[in-house]
């Protein structure tokens, strides 16, 4: 089975259909956590939300043929879930440690997806990554399509944000130096990543077709962005165990889940697309290093 004809419109269109599939989404988790049968449990109850609202966001993709629907998805639901712990849970609203948690994912939320609405060029556009996916699939590519490319970054984002919870419960240790150090990463590696951002869209505007990026943030790391990104999930699980040292055996779980990916998939494909595309690149992986910045090295042409 082959997913429908993409259906093009113009940018401004096709935001506004993936603004009416996430509001529609987030009426499916709202009315799932108003009426659905209650666990007891308020993660569990979050992450069937979560899912049902990837399953609306599956259908508006395959309807539009575009799975891009889903991009910015994992960047608008974490706010939200950690709103629906704080307001069930047991700390009040004059926690600090709450508030710092929220300002730290609201301000990641914001510029990741504003990230995205700027740089996405509408429905006309599909991540490169996706169509290559289906088409390795073969006849099970329907199913690549919801597990791999919507559910499966859905169940990852939830598991790197699940320390968050320990955040919300009425055991949580009080605010404390840990706290601080966790704020001071998250808001340290929302910066590199919006650095790195804005460093690479000056680049692509200069549109110099095959030379590979090597400057600024990019000439200590090929991927600041993706350690930029690992850094924000370090940050909240520093906030997870500030909250409950005790859970320190699983609360880096998800962040090292975000680290796997970036290093096991994410990081090989982007840098094979870029060897295919760019003869430059070669020399950037022989002298910058390829995740954690540090200054480049010299080449032994």
């Amino acid at each position: 089975m082959h997913p429908p004809v993409p259906i093009v419109l113009s940018k401004s269109a096709s935001l506004g259909r993936v603004a009416l599939a996430y509001a529609v989404a987030g009426g499916a988790g709202a009315g799932w956590l108003l009426v659905g049968p209650d666990s007891g449990r308020r993660w569990l109850d979050a992450l069937i939300a979560d899912l049902l609202a990837t399953l609306v966001v599956f259908i508006a993709s395959r309807l539009y043929g575009n799975s891009s629907f889903y991009d910015a998805y994992w960047s608008v639901v974490p706010p939200l879930v950690f709103l629906y712990w704080w307001t069930c849970g047991g700390v009040g609203f004059d926690d600090p440690r709450a508030w710092l948690v929220f300002v730290v994912v609201l301000l990641w939320a914001v510029r990741l997806t504003l990230n995205w609405a700027v740089s996405w060029p509408g429905l006309a556009h599909e991540d490169w990554r996706y169509p290559l996916l289906r088409e390795r699939a073969g006849r099970l590519e329907i199913v690549v399509d919801l597990l791999a490319i919507h559910v499966f970054p859905t169940l990852q984002v939830f598991l790197a944000l699940v320390p968050l919870f320990l955040v919300t419960r009425a055991d949580a240790r009080p605010f404390g130096v840990l706290d601080v150090v966790a704020a001071v990463v998250g808001v340290a590696a929302i910066a590199l990543e919006t650095a790195a951002d804005l460093q690479m869209r000056a680049f692509v505007r200069e549109g110099r077709p095959g030379q590979a990026m090597d400057r600024g943030l990019w000439a200590w790391s090929r991927h600041p962005n993706y350690f930029g990104e690992f850094g924000f999930w370090v940050s909240c699980a520093l906030f997870g165990l500030a909250a409950d040292p005790g859970q320190a055996w699983w609360v880096f779980a998800g962040a090292l889940a975000m680290l796997a990916m970036f290093q096991g998939a994410s990081i090989p494909m982007m840098e094979e697309r870029s060897l295919a595309r760019r003869p430059d690149y070669q020399r950037v992986i022989d002298t910058v290093p390829r995740f954690v910045p540090r200054p480049p090295r010299r080449s032994m042409s």
